[in-house]
């Protein structure tokens, strides 16, 4: 093959660097924001001048922050199963669906992918302005719920789109009923894709910070924003270490899937 990793010569070399400083370009910041929130010194002074917990002392103790992490753990909990649930029928319709504008649909749920952020915030906090759900953990559970959809379909339809469908036809022949080969034969072998989708969906919430300014108030604040309006008062490295457990959770639940996906697989 003309592009043969093995064959590369010393282009794989450079391909290796190149590769090695964009890991680096995207990482390295977010290493210093670790690094500083186990920093002694008052302020975000980096390289720190000691080390120390007490920054994530004072976080825990903070009822503010804990009200934000637990606010933020509610609504992308209950915007991920709305995700999943939404994502589920619209993969079935998708990927079974014979009907005229099936692709114009598909790229319709797909929107808020590449729809910018700040655009939608503006839309949907008018909207919800009017009809009384700013504010609300209902307005922020429907707004994430909408982000977060696309984050669900993609891999329900890959799933369902490699599962051979008669197999679920044998479990008709066979005295099922419809629903019935779907509920036992037909979402138990897509299980992965269902799960990626719950993981996904719900970090697509949990780190979500343009839209949730907009649909934030003094009582409703999810750990993105309350992060956002600390650094706009304070540059304490209590902001590190709440940003610090944002990543860490991220990071977590991503290699949680991937060691799932693995076991599911085999």
């Amino acid at each position: 093959m003309l592009l043969d990793y093995d064959r590369l010569g010393w282009l794989r070399a450079a391909l290796l660097g190149f590769t090695g400083l964009v890991a680096a370009f995207l990482l390295l910041p977010v290493v210093f924001i670790v690094l500083l929130s186990f920093g002694s010194s008052r302020w975000l002074a980096f390289p720190p001048p000691g080390w120390t917990l007490k920054w994530y002392e004072e976080l825990f103790a903070d009822p503010a922050w804990l009200e934000a992490a637990l606010t933020s753990a509610r609504i992308a909990t209950m915007a991920a199963i709305l995700a999943v649930a939404i994502g589920l029928l619209a993969s079935f319709a998708l990927v079974r669906g014979q009907f005229r504008g099936r692709n114009t649909l598909r790229g319709l749920l797909l929107t808020p992918m590449v729809l910018p952020v700040v655009v939608f915030a503006i839309a949907i906090y008018a909207f919800f302005l009017r009809i009384g759900l700013g504010g609300t953990t209902a307005g922020f559970v429907i707004a994430h719920t909408v982000l977060a959809l696309p984050f669900a379909i993609i891999p329900i339809t890959a799933a369902l789109e490699g599962f051979d469908k008669s197999v679920e036809d044998a479990a008709i022949v066979c005295g099922a009923s419809p629903f019935e080969a779907k509920l036992r034969v037909t979402l138990p072998a897509i299980k992965i894709g269902i799960f990626s989708a719950a993981i996904f969906a719900f970090l697509a919430s949990w780190d979500e910070v343009v839209v949730a300014i907009f649909m934030a108030s003094p009582t409703l604040q999810t750990l993105p924003v309350k992060i956002w309006g600390s650094l706009r008062q304070d540059l304490s490295p209590v902001i590190a270490a709440a940003s610090s457990l944002l990543v860490l959770l991220t990071l977590s639940l991503m290699i949680v899937t991937a060691l799932i996906r693995r076991k599911l697989s085999k």
